[in-house]
Parts: structure tokens; C-alpha cells; sequence
């Protein structure tokens, strides 16, 4: 049965509607803001897989015709691999709803989001969180929900909700904030230089404004009228955990207190492996459900080293900072480079420059989008000692991308400054948590060594939480094996003056406003920490660019003159650029930026275009052609392309009766600029003769 029900979200009108189409899912609704609109499907298998995990996977699709338009690539289809925008916005479906499955559902889930229709100023990335909810909430999946999701932006001092795409570009503020009804689930996003106060009354303005759209959803899920799958979490051999954890407790605690890495890793490992057999026969064909007691125990070991006995892994206090090295300059070829090491954490960074053809062209709802800035992050297998099949950037890749250009673009210079193309590669070399914030301080390092003119320096840093009840621990700079046993995982990167970007996901159910202050306002101690390890390291941008960046030169033409510049088809254009090995690109404005390996390369190109581009002045003589005889004058070429008159009167200091008495065709003759006028040139040869003569 079709229902459609409706709610006012910042002032325009939000509408969710099931029962019209794809009735064949589990559960399907359509999301409706503006004239934007998404189709969220969810599906979820009725055959548990036998896995440790839940097998959720979430799709975000971008339809071209969504916007009125036909796909500009060849095919002129959406092409298999998901776009950048498509995979960050499946992540950022993905990360709240998937703590709210029960746990040990390892029943194969679905949810894809499709835009059907996209008006130019809704973001449909928004609807599609919601839409996943809402279909969760109606289907038959056992599911802890509703979330709802907003975007929250700052215009002239003033919060408001979901920003236009337009808005978005003024705004100095740009999160998106998933909530249940008593708490925030998820931040993400960034601004430009927030301090902590103002981002934490926004985040918790945004999940003030979403309770109406989670009343809809409690409201669509009453008319929807469909009941839960039965599911109950496979009971527990009680017998098995008590003889695991007997047998494993103090060998595991034993192992998870070495401080490097691989060491314990490798101790874990030896721990496992000898508890398992151990066991004996009977249990031979248990061993997974033998390691998933064991994974547990090492969890709730961990959390009670930190909640009961106040000590971390590494024996840090808990708002310390793991030891941190940064090496400036370290690869002689590419225009930038640092290294930068924090505990068991490396990143290298490496910057290029570039001139505006290397801009990135993406094909967007929106239009082609000129990227002047990109960010490439990569963390190959050996980094945590694995291997791994080594193929194009996985989602994490690309959601650790999009987070490190986040915090970074918002201190990038002015095209107007520096009119460069940037791109930054992030080589994780090791990892052991937070390499996202590893990849901005390297970034940053490697711009100011490349001698980019950045606002001010940014450093990122990742904050743990472990909760049981009201003991409640927040740790800075977190290791790997925190993550996963904690229950929250909070990135925060900025300047001494504020933040850029933010990331939060948590693994319980919501986080208060005064647990999050808390870890603000730790994050904020601990990136100032770290800011001032990388000043000591480079204080500030190197005064100029490498000598391997391409030289650009940029000059303005009067319009007039651009197909002078380009010639025929181009010809003149191209045989420039093959002569002095450079890129030149001119716009309509007649704005030309010239690029080129050498500055010798590039002062070439800039000489040739000024003498195809000169302009006559008056009072200076050049020499010039006959091109043309008439009885009034001659006509003489003084420039490519720019003619002028010599009249009769002014060939010579006597009375000319006969034109050819002075001058022939194919002539060089000096003349003298008398006037300039709508185009129409003056000369004299009599006044290059009068003065030649005193």
C-alpha cells in the first residue's frame, strides 16, 4: 500500500514514500527534498552466512539523467567504478547504520541509493542516509534505529540546515550529522577554522533540528505495519568460553602488553594458535568459533587495562602523544617531500605541481568540476605486514582521501596567489592507527617544503573512547588495537586557530554533549602538540617553488588578439609551444598562462607571444613593409598583421607628385607613429627623416 507522509526540515518540505515502487525488496522508500529525489532499497538474505562479521554492503548511485543530462563519456552510460562522490556518500551511509544490526547477524545485507531526480541545489547524499533508515525502520530486518541525517552550515555567523549547493560554496561551515533520538552517531565534514565551541554547538544544532524526520520515520514505520524477523543471537557454549578464557586469560593479557606491534601481533598470534590446539580433537572443527572467544577476551582485556587499571597498551598516559620524527626534503625530483613518522605510524608525502591542464575534470550531477587540488592516498599491504592482491584505491583509500583534502584545502592558497595545479600523494608506510591524520601532517610538510604559500600550517590527530557506564576514558593519539576495542574513533585536524576537518563514528549507540566537548578540547591539546613537533622540523613555506616545478607565467592580451595567437587551426599556437617546450593555454578573456620545465623555456614563449601581441605606440618609429600602394599613400606593415598609412604628404620632406617615386612594394622603410585611432594607424617617413637629420 502506497503512503506518503511529509515534514518541514530548514524551512522546505521533506517527504518519505514507500509502497509505490520496488515493492520486491525488503524494504523501499523514496526521499523527496526540493525537486531532489532517491530511491533507497534494502535487501537482506534469510540464509546466515558463516561469518564473524556482518556482510553489509552499501551502494550510492549518481544517475546523469538525474540532472537532464547524457553521460559525457564515450560510452554515454554510467560507467562500472563508482565515482569519488558515490563512494564517500556510501561510506557516510554505511558508518551510522552499521552498529545499529544486532550483533552475530551475519545474514548478507543490501542497501543501495539510487538519484533519480537532482535539482541542482539539494545534495542528494543526505536523502540517501535518511532513505536507508527509513527503508531499514519498514523492512522486515531487525534494526536499532531510526537515525536521521542533516547537513549544517554557517552563513554570516548564523547555523543553518541543509545549505544549498550554492549556500554550501559561502558557507564557513559544511558537516553532516547523523543522530538517533537521544544522541549524535556520526560527524563528518569540515570549515574554515571553526574553533571547538562553535563546532560543537552546530553538531548538536544539527541533531536538534533532525528529530522531526526520525517522528517520520517512527510514524512510517506504524502505517507500514511490518514485523521484525525473528532473530536471536546464536547462544554461547559457556562451557567452551569458560575453558578458552581460563586457559587464554593471562597468556593473552601477557601478549596484548607488548608494546611494538608485530611483536605483539606475532604473540597474539602464538597465543591463539596454541589454545586452539590445546583443545584437542573434539573441537577441531570449531576453530572459528575458538577465535571469536578469543578476539572477544582480547578486547575486554584491553578495556580493562584502560577502565579498571588505568594504563594503555604502549604504558602512555592517556593524553600522551606517541614519539614523533619529521625528515623535510627527502626525495631530490619531486617538488615537495616529507616523511613523517609518529610511534608505529609513517606516512611519506609527496607533492607536484602542475599548470591548469593537469586540473582533474569530473563529470558530476552538477557539471564538469575543475579540481585544482587533489589528494591520493595509498596504503599498500606490507604497511601492516600483510599481503594482499595490490589493485586501484579501495573505499578506505578513497574516504581517507577525501578526509585528508578536507583538512587541507581549506589553507591552500588563492589561484589568484598561486597559480598552480597540487597533488599530494600519501605512501602509508606503516601503520598503526590514524594514518588519515599521519597523511595531513606529511601533506602539509611536503607543501611548505615545495615552497607553496599556505595560510597556515594544519596537523590532524585521532581520539579514542572506552565507556562502561558512567567511566568513561577518552585517549589521544590512538594504536590500532584501541580502535577496535574502543567505542568511538574521533579525527579532528586544524590550525592553532581552528579546525578544518572532522570525522566521528561510534560504535555505541550515541555520545553526550559534554563527553564530546571533553574530546574536543583534548584533540585541540594534542594537534597544537603535534603542530609545534612539525614547525620544529620546517618553520615555515620555503621562499620559492622547486626548481624541477614547472615555471608559469601568466599575462593578459587584449582579446582582439587571441586568434592571432592560436593562427589557423591552431598552427601558430602549437608551433610556439613545440619550439619552446611549454604549455600555453589561453582564455577568452585573453588570459594566457604559459608553463614550462625551465624559466629560459618559458621567457621564450612569453617574447614571442609580446611580439605577435605588440601594440603600436605613438612617437616610436618602427621599421616596416610596403605593402600596398595607392595614389593617396602607401600601406606598410609594421607589425604581423598591423597595417598603417603613410599619406603622400608624409613620405617625404618635399612635395611627392608620384607615390612610387618614393616607395615600391616589398620596400622596408622606417616610419614614425603619428596616431592610433579605432584601429586606424597614422605613420610619417618624413618624420623619421627630420629627425634622423636634426
Amino acid at each position: 500500500m502506497k503512503n506518503l507522509i511529509k515534514t518541514e526540515v530548514g524551512g522546505k518540505t521533506l517527504s518519505i514514500e514507500t509502497g509505490r515502487v520496488a515493492k520486491q525488496a525488503s524494504g523501499s522508500v523514496t526521499v523527496q527534498y526540493g525537486e531532489t529525489i532517491v530511491l533507497v532499497s534494502v535487501v537482506s538474505a534469510y540464509e546466515d552466512k558463516t561469518v564473524s562479521f556482518l556482510p553489509l554492503t552499501v551502494e550510492y548511485q549518481e544517475k546523469i539523467y538525474a540532472a537532464g543530462r547524457i553521460p559525457g563519456n564515450y560510452f554515454r552510460r554510467e560507467i562500472g567504478r563508482p565515482s569519488e562522490k558515490e563512494t564517500l556518500t556510501a561510506r557516510l551511509i554505511d558508518r551510522p547504520i552499521r552498529p545499529l544490526f544486532p550483533k552475530k547477524y551475519n545474514y548478507e545485507t543490501q542497501v543501495i541509493a539510487t538519484v533519480l531526480s537532482m535539482d541542482q541545489e539539494n545534495d542528494p547524499d543526505i536523502l540517501a542516509m535518511i532513505g536507508a533508515s527509513a527503508a531499514l525502520e519498514i523492512s522486515d530486518i531487525p534494526f536499532e534505529g531510526p537515525i536521521a541525517s542533516v547537513r549544517v552550515g554557517k552563513i554570516d555567523g548564523e547555523l543553518i540546515i541543509n545549505p544549498t549547493i550554492s549556500e554550501c560554496e559561502k558557507s564557513d561551515l559544511n558537516i553532516i550529522v547523523a543522530g538517533s533520538k537521544t544522541g549524535v552517531v556520526m560527524v563528518e565534514g569540515g570549515g574554515s577554522l571553526i574553533n571547538e565551541e562553535d563546532m560543537l554547538e552546530a553538531i548538536f544544532f544539527g541533531h536538534k533540528e533532525m528529530q522531526p524526520i526520525i517522528d517520520l520515520q517512527v510514524q512510517l514505520k506504524e502505517i507500514a505495519g511490518v514485523a521484525k524477523r525473528p532473530f536471536a543471537p546464536p547462544e554461547k557454549d559457556e562451557m567452551l568460553v569458560k575453558k578458552v578464557e581460563e586457559a587464554a586469560h593471562s597468556k593473552l593479557r601477557e601478549a596484548i602488553l607488548i608494546p611494538e606491534k608485530i611483536k605483539r601481533r606475532t604473540a597474539l598470534r602464538g597465543v591463539k594458535s596454541e589454545i586452539f590446539e590445546n583443545l584437542g580433537e573434539k573441537y577441531a572443527d570449531r576453530k572459528e568459533e575458538v577465535y571469536d572467544i578469543l578476539n572477544d577476551l582480547k578486547k575486554s582485556i584491553i578495556r580493562e587495562l584502560i577502565l579498571k587499571e588505568g594504563r594503555r597498551i604502549d604504558n602512555r598516559k592517556f593524553n600522551e602523544i606517541r614519539p614523533i620524527t619529521c625528515e623535510i626534503g627527502i626525495l631530490p625530483r619531486p617538488h615537495g617531500s616529507a616523511l613523517f613518522t609518529r610511534g608505529e605510524t609513517q606516512v611519506l608525502g609527496v607533492m607536484t605541481l602542475g599548470s591548469g591542464r593537469d586540473e582533474q575534470r569530473v563529470e558530476t550531477l552538477s557539471g564538469e568540476e575543475l579540481r585544482p587540488f587533489m589528494l591520493h592516498y595509498n596504503f599498500p599491504p606490507y604497511s601492516v605486514g600483510e599481503t594482499r592482491r595490490v589493485g586501484g584505491p579501495s573505499r578506505r583509500d578513497i574516504g581517507h582521501g577525501g578526509l585528508s583534502t578536507r583538512a587541507i584545502e581549506k589553507i591552500l592558497p588563492n589561484k589568484e596567489d598561486f597559480d598552480y595545479t597540487i597533488r599530494i600523494v600519501s605512501e602509508v608506510l606503516e601503520s598503526n592507527g590514524s594514518s588519515s591524520m599521519g597523511t595531513i601532517c606529511s601533506g602539509i610538510l611536503a607543501l611548505m617544503d615545495g615552497g607553496v604559500p599556505i595560510k597556515a600550517p594544519v596537523s590532524g590527530i585521532a581520539m579514542g573512547l572506552v565507556q562502561e557506564g558512567d567511566n568513561v576514558i577518552i585517549l589521544s593519539d590512538i594504536l590500532g588495537d584501541e580502535d577496535q576495542a574502543g567505542d568511538m574513533d574521533f579525527k579532528v585536524a586544524g590550525t592553532c586557530d581552528g579546525i578544518t576537518a572532522l570525522q566521528m563514528d561510534i560504535k555505541i549507540h550515541e555520545l553526550s554533549k559534554d563527553i564530546m566537548q571533553k574530546a574536543l578540547e583534548r584533540a585541540r591539546v594534542g594537534r597544537l602538540f603535534i603542530l609545534d613537533k612539525m614547525l620544529a622540523a620546517l618553520k615555515e613555506p620555503r621562499e620559492e617553488v622547486s626548481p624541477h616545478a614547472p615555471k608559469i607565467i601568466t599575462i593578459k592580451i587584449n582579446p582582439d588578439k587571441i586568434r592571432e595567437i592560436i593562427g589557423p587551426g591552431g598552427k601558430i599556437i602549437r608551433a610556439m609551444q613545440s619550439e619552446t617546450n611549454t604549455t600555453i593555454e589561453i582564455d577568452d578573456l585573453g588570459i594566457i598562462k604559459i608553463a614550462a620545465v625551465s624559466e629560459k623555456d618559458a621567457n621564450a614563449a612569453l617574447e614571442m607571444i609580446k611580439e605577435i601581441t605588440r601594440e603600436p605606440e605613438v612617437g616610436v618609429i618602427y621599421e616596416g613593409t610596403v605593402v600596398k600602394i595607392m595614389d593617396f599613400g602607401a600601406f606598410v606593415q609594421i607589425m604581423p598583421n598591423v597595417d598603417g598609412l603613410v599619406h603622400i604628404s608624409q613620405l617625404a620632406s618635399h612635395r611627392v607628385v608620384k607615390v612610387t617615386d618614393i616607395v615600391k612594394e616589398g620596400e622596408k622603410i622606417r616610419v614614425k607613429v603619428l596616431e592610433v585611432n579605432n584601429g586606424k594607424i597614422r605613420l610619417s617617413r618624413k618624420a623619421v627623416i627630420e629627425e634622423e637629420n636634426g
